[in-house]
């Protein structure tokens, strides 16, 4: 196939951002799946047909992949980020507005009006956009949709079409390619279909497995351990238990030994399904990311907070169904919380004994957050019981962390404003998850990003499509290795620069952390800099 390429020597706008008669035929036939939709959002009586499912999912599909093919498969391999400043809904235009008003229109009508789906109640049969889902619930798990599997089925699409533009974007980059493919097969099978088939694994009596996403770790999965959760494993005989067991495994062993060899990526980048729609789906955003030192003060704090929280709510649950009769009881409530608080000061202490140059300027706001922590779990022993916590009801303070955190920041925010602030807000700001992996990647991982600065042309890329808004551009004028909490080594960084100037690389951690600054030639005598090297 011949390449199509341009001549143009403009700067500035070198030809037409207008779509092609083929992409827009491809837009024709999003619209109708999604037509289809809207059809039975308002109830419109086209009755429970799996042809009208299947109808529309095809057309989605069929519009992003024939889209895709002809913006990418006659260009010349290689990054093609050419022209998202002149793209409405890519540069936060008209069109980036109103995506952005019904991507977060649609996650308020599912967190919180789920009847206006068409969610039955009391047995009653769903309607509108949920029954329109319904054979393919039966499908999968023999019962009737719900506004959660809606939201399943639509996610897991939306990773797995915009995954393959993905591809062919990135086509000439086989770690792009290795990592999309990896976050495609784990959604698809960990986050949709697994769980799909244990909620028909629990209609036979001796399973009572909770529903949920298989790579899903705490503090992601921040119900792991509530009662609940813990009984119906442990009712669920050897399976139930092995998952359980699976689950503590992954938090204390599975993750910190990767998180070591490989940095955050091997999850935030390879794995978890709120990556995967940034990386896919919210591939077109990722230039949107704020990369201002304000910014990057508000994430710190923002996301640091988050992590704290997360840490107090799972620690006080766990606590609130937990006796205190040593006699019945091996774990009691005092002795839960004596574990914590050493595991916890031991983490700190050896941070603060072994990692506290890497630390640099940001050890007194480590000091802060532990000594707040201590605090508020010496209080929560004085002051919780079996249904309060901090003398507020359990249940609404679990409640809230739902709504306010897992709903609001990470839905409603973090998705729907993807044609705003970028595509990894959630990520960047509030994942609690991405904090505690942050924590471990800067600290103790063999990951870095290395830099050349002498082949730097400054040319900006880089720090333009960086998601997670790291100025990377500094760095590699510098020759300043990237090691950053945040960085969840997507590579786009590397994949974008035209001279080679990054490298992820997994390597030992002597010399990893190496801050360099600018130098000037006024400002250093170089014969004494050589000499001291």
């Amino acid at each position: 196939m011949k390449s199509e390429i341009n001549h143009s020597l403009s700067v500035a706008k070198p030809d037409s951002s207008h779509i092609s008669i083929k992409q827009k035929i491809a837009v024709s036939f999003g619209l109708i799946g999604l037509f289809v939709f809207v059809l039975y959002a308002f109830n419109v009586p086209l009755g429970s047909n799996p042809i009208w499912l299947t109808g529309s999912l095809l057309f989605i599909a069929l519009g992003v992949i024939l889209f895709a093919n002809d913006l990418y498969s006659k260009k010349l391999e290689g990054i093609k980020n050419d022209k998202v400043w002149f793209y409405s809904i890519s540069s936060r235009g008209i069109l980036g507005w109103a995506a952005g008003i019904m991507l977060t229109g649609f996650y308020i009508v599912l967190y919180f009006f789920e009847e206006l789906l068409g969610q039955g109640v009391n047995g009653a049969p769903n309607t509108g956009l949920i029954a329109l889902f319904d054979p393919l619930s039966f499908l999968l798990k023999g019962k009737p949709a719900s506004q959660w599997f809606v939201y399943g089925t639509l996610y897991t699409l939306a990773i797995l079409i915009f995954g393959y533009k993905f591809l062919l974007k990135y086509r000439h980059n086989r770690y792009q390619q290795l990592r999309t493919i990896s976050v495609m097969f784990f959604q698809l099978g960990f986050a949709y279909l697994i769980p799909e088939f244990m909620a028909r694994l629990n209609e036979q009596p001796q399973y009572n497995l909770p529903y949920y996403d298989l790579k899903s770790m705490w503090p992601l999965n921040y119900y792991l351990f509530d009662g609940w959760s813990v009984d119906s494993f442990i009712s669920s005989g050897t399976l139930g238990i092995g998952m359980l067991i699976f689950g503590v495994v992954s938090i204390f062993i599975i993750s910190p030994i990767l998180t070591y060899k490989y940095g955050k990526r091997w999850y935030c980048s390879w794995v978890c399904g709120c990556g995967g729609l940034a990386e896919t789906a919210g591939d077109s955003f990722r230039q949107l990311s704020n990369k201002s030192i304000k910014a990057w003060k508000i994430e710190r704090w923002l996301i640091h907070t988050v992590m704290v929280f997360s840490i107090i709510m799972t620690v006080a649950v766990i606590y609130s169904y937990l006796g205190d009769d040593s006699k019945n009881y091996w774990l009691t409530k005092g002795l839960f919380i004596s574990l914590v608080i050493i595991i916890l000061s031991a983490i700190f202490a050896w941070t603060i004994i072994f990692k506290r140059k890497e630390f640099g300027k940001d050890a007194k706001y480590g000091a802060i957050g532990y000594f707040v922590t201590i605090t508020l779990l010496v209080t929560l022993h004085f002051t919780g019981t079996t249904n309060h916590i901090f003398y507020i009801p359990s249940w609404e303070l679990r409640s809230a962390y739902g709504v306010y955190i897992g709903a609001i920041f990470s839905g409603v925010i973090g998705t729907g404003f993807y044609p705003i602030l970028g595509n990894r807000v959630w990520c960047r700001f509030g994942c609690p998850m991405a904090a505690i992996l942050g924590f471990q990647q800067r600290l103790f991982s063999k990951f870095r990003i290395t830099t050349n600065g002498g082949q730097c042309i400054s040319c900006g890329n880089c720090s333009t499509y960086c998601e997670m808004g790291i100025d990377v551009r500094a760095y590699a004028q510098k020759g300043e290795n990237i090691v950053r909490s945040s960085c969840v080594g997507c590579g786009v960084c590397s994949a974008v620069c035209p001279r080679g100037v990054l490298k992820l690389e997994n390597d030992s951690q002597k010399g990893r952390i190496n801050p360099n600054e600018i130098l000037l030639g006024n400002d250093v005598d170089l014969m004494t800099l050589v000499n001291n090297k």
